[in-house]
């Protein structure tokens, strides 16, 4: 109990004020044995089921995803956190990131899996009464039945409580008539359960609904045309007086705008998850094409320009998965106190995941863009061969495109980051204002000269307090400054937010890194000291430039020279040898024949 109590300390978003200790991360290092059995389960499922058949289901072959899809079930990947009384296997939110995480690297079935499992599955098991559950989730677990989501409408993406689609109570009361048109509905094209989010009468918010395609006046227009994941099924919906009966209505009236959001909180940290499995999935491939292609009489390899490219693919994926299972155990802790605390198992878990929304958004703008950065150096790694749809790049490179609009997109994402810290502050759920005005005390005042902790780590430590320091600084007299403005200002936001995001990844690979050390000594991980040197003193120069962009956007005169040399001061880092430490860790890989961290 004292353990989770000291852990639970942090609170979501109390990164950029508080220390975390590195022996109160959880690291994939350990992971225990029945969670890399799982992980070992899922990897077999992929090598003999998906990766042999990709050009099938990418071709959508009649009836093949439905197929895997049943054979996934068998296999348990279908209910893999659902409680054991609806069928389920009951895992903890561990266990199930670790198998979204495997899945990843399925291509277009990663995509049908997850919109399953996710997105199909979850509004009924947490929102769904007991009648509701007892009657769809069993089904849903064994494949008897597949599910999907209709929520985006062709005029409302992003704000998707602008939606059209109407429900109105039939004149006996014993249903609610569906009338509208929903769009990008993955899985609709076989999908038995629908998830569909509607308007009663003229209602402010979106109230949701179980629907079964077996109610009839369900339509659906031909599979979509799509840059990338061509073998996930997606249509257009219709519902034309679609007989939908009362009691099944998901949760309470206009509550469904709120299942959306926080079903997108648990979508967000499980897309990164995904995105770092198809991203070591791509840094394997890489690596191998590097060690067989021969140019100028060598292997590629051999070469620094690619050596570069293969280093900084596993720094960044590395730098992703600590921070992924870093926010992944904070909500399981708080999932358990809260459970622990009297509080309902599905409600537990989503208020868990709510409460750390902030690194779930964070993980899913990283998770994305590290994909996008992995898959576009695989391309160029495996030179014209990459432009190949012979070759394993050009599925990678279209199908990671829309994990950067899936979930909401990545400006939305950002944007969010923000907006939930500094309405938490306002509600006094964390103090941001307090911090920021310290570091203004420490602007006026002349910088420490006290003599350098020259022990492991204490230089990293340094650096992440300043950005914290850099973070607050800049935060907060743009919210000082602009006040309520600053919502409209855009480009500062986003400057503020690429802070944050290099922040929490950039403390979250010291910390692994750091207590990977405690466990296996410095000798075995100094790779891993390597790639952490690497991405921290790139960050720096990330966050001393979104910095730089946001105070000249704001501020003036004085008060800007100030905060500039303030910046200056926190963003500063001792003189590192990047491209050796590049090498070292592309010598590994290469070693290895394999993304091998």
């Amino acid at each position: 109990m004292s353990t989770t109590a000291a852990k639970q300390a942090l609170k979501g978003g109390e990164f950029l004020i508080k220390e975390t200790q590195a022996g109160d991360v959880f690291i994939p290092e350990q992971f225990n044995e029945e969670q890399l059995m799982i992980a070992q389960t899922c990897k077999d499922f992929l090598a003999q089921e998906i990766w042999p058949n990709l050009d099938k289901i990418d071709k959508q072959e009649e009836g093949l995803t439905v197929k895997l899809l049943d054979k996934a079930a068998e296999l348990g990947l279908l209910g893999l956190s659902v409680p054991e009384n609806l069928g389920g296997f009951e895992k903890d939110f561990v266990t199930g990131m670790l198998a979204t995480e495997v899945l990843g690297a399925g291509y277009s079935f990663a995509v049908s899996i997850s919109a399953h499992t996710g997105i199909g599955t979850l509004p009924i098991l947490y929102y769904g009464n007991e009648k509701q559950k007892a009657k769809y989730i069993p089904k849903l677990v064994s494949g008897e039945w597949k599910a999907c989501y209709c929520l985006t409408e062709p005029g409302s993406g992003s704000d998707a409580n602008s939606g059209k689609t109407k429900a109105v109570l039939s004149p006996d009361g014993k249903h609610y008539i569906l009338n509208g048109q929903k769009m990008w509905i993955t899985n609709g094209g076989f999908a038995e359960v629908f998830t569909v989010f509607a308007k009663i009468d003229n209602d402010e918010n979106l109230s949701a609904f179980i629907v079964e395609k077996s109610f009839g006046g369900i339509t659906l227009n031909p599979e979509e045309h799509k840059m990338g994941i061509k073998g996930s099924s997606t249509r257009q919906v219709f519902f034309n007086d679609c007989k939908v009966p009362v009691e099944n209505l998901l949760s309470e009236r206009q509550n469904g705008f709120k299942i959306a959001v926080n079903i997108l909180n648990i979508g967000r940290v499980k897309l990164a998850a995904a995105a770092l499995g198809a991203s070591k999935n791509t840094a394997s491939k890489a690596v191998q094409y590097a060690n067989e292609r021969n140019q100028f009489g060598r292997p590629l390899a051999k070469y620094g320009a690619i050596r570069y490219k293969l280093a900084e693919q596993a720094i960044r994926i590395y730098a992703s998965e600590s921070a992924l299972y870093r926010a992944t155990q904070n909500i399981e802790d708080a999932i358990n106190a809260l459970a622990a605390g009297g509080m309902d198992h599905s409600k537990s878990l989503l208020k868990g995941v709510e409460q750390f929304a902030p690194e779930a958004a964070i993980m899913k703008v990283h998770g994305s863009e590290t994909l996008d950065y992995v898959v576009d150096e695989g391309v160029q790694i495996y030179g014209g061969m990459g432009y190949s749809a012979d070759a394993p790049m050009e599925r990678a490179y279209r199908d990671s495109r829309i994990n950067r609009i899936f979930e909401g997109t990545n400006e939305i994402n950002r944007m969010l980051i923000v907006d939930m810290l500094l309405r938490r502050a306002m509600k006094g759920e964390i103090d941001l204002m307090g911090p920021a005005q310290k570091i203004g005390a420490e602007l006026m005042s002349v910088p420490d000269f006290a003599a350098e902790d020259t022990t492991l780590f204490a230089a990293e430590k340094k650096y992440i307090k300043n950005f914290k320091k850099a973070i607050l600084m800049v935060a907060g007299s743009a919210a000082q400054k602009l006040m309520m403005e600053l919502a409209k200002e855009q480009e500062i936001l986003m400057n503020i937010a690429d802070m944050l995001i290099d922040l929490y990844v950039a403390e979250s690979l010291q910390l692994r890194v750091e207590k990977l050390v405690s466990i296996k000594g410095e000798a075995a991980a100094k790779e891993q000291l390597d790639i952490m040197r690497v991405f921290i003193n790139d960050a720096a120069d990330r966050i001393f430039k979104n910095g730089k962009d946001a105070i000249t956007s704001y501020a003036e005169g004085d008060e800007m020279r100030m905060m500039l040399m303030g910046l200056k001061r926190f963003t500063k880092t001792e003189v590192f040898n990047v491209k050796e430490a590049r090498r070292r860790v592309a010598a590994k890989l290469i070693a290895e024949n394999k993304y091998c961290f």
